[in-house]
């Protein structure tokens, strides 16, 4: 029996704009995911323990703060401390690209930038996310 992919999007750090995370959410929920958007200044172990605790298929992390060379491999870290490599981490925000293509080198499956449409989002979370 299929399930809907489980989605968490979260604001890692002191950056207070959420319009973006909060698009991507509306649009991930209706493409039919599930989604739970953990708002604003989280910590990286608040959104480790999230994704564990809502047993998530992919984790979002919107990042406009430019602290996402700090924060996203922190809660990289800590997913694979608690056993959840499996899970999908995406970033969304103003990330340079060689920023980008380091984020990936550490297990980030995609870096979206300003003006991604969400219909590329859906698409590609879609395929990288098998559900249950």
């Amino acid at each position: 029996m299929n399930r809907k992919i489980r989605v968490l999007i979260a604001k890692p750090g002191l950056d207070g704009h959420d319009r973006g995370a909060k698009v991507i959410a509306r649009a991930l929920r209706d493409a039919g995911m599930e989604v739970i958007y953990t708002g604003l200044r989280q910590t990286p172990e608040m959104i480790t323990n999230a994704a564990m605790q809502e047993d998530v298929d992919a984790v979002g992390l919107s990042i406009l703060s430019g602290a996402h060379m700090t924060l996203v491999p922190r809660v990289l870290e800590l997913m694979k401390a608690n056993g959840q490599g499996e899970v999908c981490v995406f970033v969304g925000g103003i990330i340079p690209e060689e920023d980008a293509r380091e984020l990936e080198k550490l297990g980030v499956k995609a870096v979206y930038g300003p003006g991604t449409p969400t219909t590329q989002v859906i698409a590609d979370l879609t395929q990288m996310v098998e559900p249950a």
